[in-house]
């Protein structure tokens, strides 16, 4: 079996800033262990360190059995490489520069075919051999027949731009899980997964006698498939031995152990400072005290060299105010309300306050009816309508703005738009400060990441007086703390919800749900369906 160990890993900067210290952990076989924390913490510097791609400040890191890694961009890809490049990508190093000999070995003969040209071309196939190609290959045509139902063979020179998401995200998934390396990194596994494959992830992570290391904003992955928790904040790492739905209760005693300590630190800090003052004016009138003294002031040296304990975590200051407003009773109406193409004809009505999940396959629908809600132009048959005082607010998941490229976030704020007023620069980055933006409010929309574009748009929502919001898909990009402080802002938000999700932790928190299925019918379910 194989393991991963980190021990005392240390990281800054290259400004001076110290991003983490002391970090260790022990990733076992048959275990997952999953990787959380805020934006801006250094899980994915962490990351590279553990992949060897980074060299950290402190520390070592070994592996046992063989690593493999699937980077976050698997999923996203979209150039001209092919299904085999795609496998040869999270193959071991030595396979890959085989691989690419053999190629060019074999683009030279065709250009070329001499002596030297033969040998080159043989010995690059022996050394694929000997790299292990010809074994993976057999592996590989297993893995494209269970990822997309083709032989190896007929997959092979396929575009991997051809692929959905989900389908580049399994295929690499069946390579991991089935290869011959024994430690897993895997950054962001679920991203592209609909709900069925995420639970197909969960059940091969917890039957996988791999060590596997994971980061993940999914909390429902998190805690049916992980075994322990690594947290990284207040610059350290603490590690919980349980899965993530146990994993508040921890943190929260944690915390309290860890001021606890601070308040006991600091007393004894006092009394040994108040002993050494003491001695000193002792000693000046005594000479027999000037040895206690002395002894005194080493102790005093030792305990603050040895240092406070650990840093007190705080929690990230994302803190939305979604206030909304009294409207109509019925929020929306829908009678025989068909979007043309993506479903068949339905009535529904939806009451303020009600919070609707709008559930079912990609491509049925779901984000269409949030855009004509919102006020787009979809094409549809039947009769639709907002109650009274119903003002829409939409939030993209794909976080298209294009009104919004080349601006900064405190220019979109100053200039207003709609119903939302224009903020000058104080109280622009007054309110960017309540979302953990303020760092980044001269920073252009576009250069953002995924999480700071979801927590803007959730804070243009905000101050837009929205009474209906229409979220689709809010806590795709968004952290474990932003995720939770969108939650309980939506618990105090006075209005209408309705938003199209497949986090099903997420799901939970709502009380009515919509399900558009993949044969065009719209219903309503008493519980979540993610068949």
């Amino acid at each position: 079996m194989g393991y991963l160990e980190a021990n005392g890993l240390a990281y800054a900067l290259p400004d001076g800033r110290e991003l983490f210290r002391d970090v260790s952990f022990k990733v076992s076989g048959g275990t997952v262990v999953a990787l959380v924390g805020a934006n801006g913490v250094g899980k994915t510097t962490l990351q590279r360190i553990l992949s060897g791609e980074l060299v950290p400040k402190q520390g070592s890191v070994h592996v046992q059995g063989g690593l493999a890694v699937m980077p976050q961009f698997i999923g996203s890809v979209r150039d001209e490489s092919l299904v085999r490049d795609l496998l040869l990508s999270v193959a071991p190093e030595a396979l890959r520069k085989a691989a690419q000999e053999l190629d060019d070995a074999e683009l030279a003969l065709m250009d070329t075919d001499d002596e030297a040209a033969q040998m080159r071309y043989a010995n690059a196939l022996t050394s694929y051999g000997e790299a292990g190609g010809y074994d993976i290959e057999v592996l590989w045509d297993t893995v494209t027949v269970a990822a997309l139902g083709l032989p190896y063979d007929r997959a092979r020179f396929r575009e991997v731009r051809t692929l959905s998401g989900g389908e580049q995200k399994r295929l690499v998934l069946e390579t991991l899980l089935r290869g011959h390396e024994q430690v897993l990194l895997l950054d962001e596994p679920d991203n592209y997964l609909d709900v069925p494959g995420k639970r197909w992830l969960e059940d091969r992570l917890k039957a996988t006698d791999k060590a596997v290391f994971v980061v993940s904003h999914d909390r429902e992955l998190l805690a049916n498939a992980a075994t322990h928790v690594v947290t990284i904040e207040a610059h350290s790492a603490w590690t919980h031995a349980g899965s993530f739905g146990t994993w508040h209760a921890a943190r929260h005693k944690r915390i309290e152990k860890l001021k606890e300590d601070h308040r006991r630190w600091n007393e004894e800090h006092e009394r040994l400072k108040e002993l050494v003052r003491t001695l000193q004016q002792q000693a000046k009138y005594y000479e027999s005290m000037a040895p206690k003294y002395r002894v005194m002031c080493g102790r005093l040296e030792r305990f603050e060299e040895a240092g406070p304990p650990p840093e007190i975590p705080s929690d990230e200051k994302v803190s939305p105010r979604l206030k909304g407003g009294r409207t109509g009773v019925r929020a929306i109406t829908c009678e025989e309300l068909e979007l043309t193409g993506l479903m068949k004809p339905f009535s529904q009505e939806i009451f303020f306050g009600d919070r609707v999940a709008v559930l079912g396959s990609n491509g049925s629908g779901k984000s269409h009816f949030l855009r004509l809600l919102g006020g787009d132009q979809v094409r549809t048959n039947g009769a639709w309508k907002l109650g009274a005082r119903v003002v829409p607010g939409l939030f993209a998941q794909t976080h298209e703005h294009p009104e919004w490229i080349g601006r900064t976030l405190v220019d979109i704020l100053w200039h207003g738009e709609g119903q939302r007023a224009g903020k000058d620069r104080g109280a622009a980055m007054s309110v960017l400060s309540r979302y953990g933006l303020d760092k980044a409010g001269d920073q252009r929309f576009e250069n953002l990441s995924g999480g700071q574009q979801a927590r803007f748009q959730i804070l243009l929502l905000e101050l837009s007086g929205a009474t209906l919001l229409l979220l689709d898909e809010p806590t795709d990009n968004l952290d474990l703390a932003s995720a939770e402080a969108l939650q309980h802002a939506l618990n105090d938000f006075e209005g209408t919800v309705v938003a199209v999700t497949h986090d099903r932790w997420f799901a939970k928190s709502f009380d009515r749900f919509l399900h558009f299925r993949a044969d065009g019918k719209v219903s309503e379910v008493d519980e979540p369906v993610w068949t």
